[in-house]
């Protein structure tokens, strides 16, 4: 009597296990639905968020631009300015300030042109070159107010 009482109930236990772990082909099909939605809105949120992020990268960029040249345009204010101290300077710290002059010049057009060839599509490199670039033009702004120093002691 105990063996088939026990094979009784493991019986029923495993016939209740299965019918309780399968699933109807129905409801298969709308889980296997639901999850083909809520992954084709996370791609659309996903390329949302791309699109935003470049958006703002581009954005972020034309600001960057516009700042640099206008710095770039205040150096060759300045330039101008140095040039017109420069002739009242005494003739042999002339030749030495014309040279100065002419490497800051130079540098503040080689910027110029960096700034010009930079691509906007190079999101990649985007950061690497605006800390790059910033570095560049800070020293510029560094080596000219040391050139008005040194031009304004002699």
């Amino acid at each position: 009597m105990k063996k088939t009482i026990f094979t009784l109930t493991m019986t029923v236990f495993i016939a209740g296990t299965i019918f309780t772990g399968c699933v109807s082909p129905t409801q298969k099909l709308e889980n296997a639905e639901d999850k083909v939605i809520d992954a084709k809105n996370a791609v659309l949120d996903a390329r949302s968020e791309l699109n935003q992020a470049y958006q703002d990268s581009i954005t972020e960029y034309q600001q960057f631009k516009i700042e640099a040249e206008n710095r770039i345009s205040a150096n060759e204010k300045s330039i101008e300015e140095l040039r017109v101290k420069i002739i009242s300077a005494n003739d042999e710290n002339k030749v030495l300030y014309q040279t100065k002059l002419a490497e800051l010049q130079k540098r503040n057009y080689e910027l110029q042109i960096k700034l010009a060839e930079y691509n906007a599509d190079e999101t990649d490199k985007w950061k690497e070159f605006k800390n790059e670039f910033k570095n560049d033009m800070d020293e510029l702004g560094k080596a000219f107010s040391d050139f008005t120093t040194i031009n304004t002691k002699k």
